[in-house]
């Protein structure tokens, strides 16, 4: 879901939140050597000495999100000796840099995003990774040279640095269908786009509706449509379009966005394609859209959302069972690979130490991935990591697909200036969903773009 979304979700929480504790030996949630766990990787770690130094980390996480990381990072401070006290704020992206300018940052930061990273690299406040760094993660991970890419940034110089290392991703390119519908109506997964859109056009022929769309967010209403359209982009374009699209080096207007955006109008202003007709989507909330898989008979068969959508399931809803989902597909004859659209967290070094340098290495391991797995709320490209440590299927199956992509990029809006991203590139997909033309949208956002420059 997207950073502001979750804000929106929040609405009427204002305080800031802010929780510090220290991770410590007592808190190993599986004992080493138990378990299919790589500890041999766990045994490198314990290879370094940090005794006596104190390693701190900032961060968005609370609550049960806090619980879990600081149970990773119990396996680092029993290992090493390091003092490691980690503090989460639901004001991080405020804090981080008041921090920054203070002279007080932690040793690491851990961004929900690369947008404020970026800055903070071009500010001078963050420092270069070791230089094996990016090697490394082009061997293992998957879509290696996309997360260097997104983890890379100016310096105050111009130069580009790799400062960012990516841990915990979110996928989004996904399609929620029931498998009981499925199977009594036989169809079969779609394994390509053109694929999906002949399955699109049997469920119809067969009396049946495709598709369940919601745009309302409250005051976020239209984002949806933008993840349709981003992964559209990526499914039409070479990744690189992708990237001058969201750094806006082509503008909305460039027919290649238009295109992508009318790509998204295929399924959504189809009346025979979605739940309601075509003009409903706009008004219809995200959260209530996937309920129609789930009726009987079903009101629609396939539903495109990211990860966190199950939350909003009818009550006792089995996955697996109940929902299931698939890669929401490239196309066959475009050769642009297996595209995934997602999100995720990066640890850059705000502070440097001995501690701080060590610890990145530490996310490199096996070990540091898999405790986190074994829980929940977790997927990663590393592909080192044992996905049987995953603690369900779903978890298993999401991280099977990040696995499996060739190129991996950032949700673009949240990388776009907050009056396009969170602003006129929701609102202009509204106005789109109610059948205003492609371009005459993609102009809209484009000046809103340039009003800001």
């Amino acid at each position: 879901m997207k950073n502001l979304m979750k804000t929106a979700l929040a609405a009427g929480v204002t305080a800031a939140v802010m929780a510090t504790s220290a991770a410590t030996a007592a808190d190993l949630k599986f004992a080493p050597g138990e378990g299919d766990f790589n500890w041999a990787s766990y045994d490198e770690v314990k290879k370094v000495d940090l005794s006596g130094e104190q390693l701190t980390i900032f961060g968005p996480w609370l609550g049960p999100d806090q619980e879990v990381v600081e149970s990773v990072l119990a396996y680092f401070a029993e290992a090493t000796g390091a003092d490691v006290k980690y503090s989460g704020s639901d004001s991080f992206e405020q804090q981080i840099m008041i921090d920054a300018e203070a002279g007080s940052a932690p040793n690491v930061a851990v961004f929900p995003q690369p947008g404020l990273a970026a800055d903070m690299a071009k500010r001078g406040f963050l420092t270069p990774l070791a230089e094996d760094t990016g090697d490394w993660i082009r061997e293992n991970y998957s879509a290696g040279q996309s997360w260097v890419d997104l983890g890379t940034y100016a310096d105050g110089d111009g130069k580009d640095n790799l400062y960012g290392f990516f841990y915990k991703v979110d996928v989004k390119s996904l399609v929620w269908y029931s498998p009981e519908n499925f199977e009594d109506a036989g169809y079969e997964i779609p394994t390509t786009m053109e694929d999906l859109k002949a399955l699109t056009d049997q469920i119809v022929e067969d009396g049946g509706t495709p598709w369940c769309i919601g745009l309302g967010s409250g005051g976020a209403t239209g984002w949806p449509a933008t993840d349709w359209v981003e992964d559209m982009m990526l499914r039409t374009q070479p990744a690189d379009v992708y990237d001058q699209w969201v750094a806006n080096e082509i503008p909305f207007t460039d027919e290649r966005v238009v295109a992508a955006i009318d790509e998204f109008g295929a399924f959504a202003r189809n009346d025979k394609y979605v739940a309601g007709g075509a003009g409903v989507v706009a008004s219809t909330d995200f959260r209530d859209s996937p309920k129609g898989l789930f009726s009987s008979p079903p009101q629609c068969y396939m539903h495109r959302q990211a990860s966190f959508i199950p939350a909003f399931f009818p009550e006792g809803t089995e996955m697996g069972e109940d929902a299931n989902f698939f890669y929401f597909p490239a196309y066959a004859g475009k050769d642009l690979g297996s595209p995934v659209l997602g999100a995720g967290t990066l640890f850059a070094i705000t502070k440097d130490s001995p501690a701080a340098q060590e610890f990145v290495k530490f996310l490199r391991s096996p070990i540091a991935h898999e405790v986190w797995m074994a829980q929940t709320g977790f997927l990663t490209p590393h592909k080192g990591a044992n996905t049987a440590m995953y603690s369900s299927d779903t978890l298993r199956g999401l991280g099977e697909i990040l696995l499996g992509a060739t190129t991996f990029r950032f949700d673009g809006s949240d990388l776009m200036p907050g009056g396009v991203g969170a602003g006129s590139f929701w609102t202009g997909m509204v106005d789109y969903a109610g059948g205003k033309p492609a371009d005459e949208v993609a102009k809209g956002i484009q000046d809103s773009w340039d009003a800001l420059k």
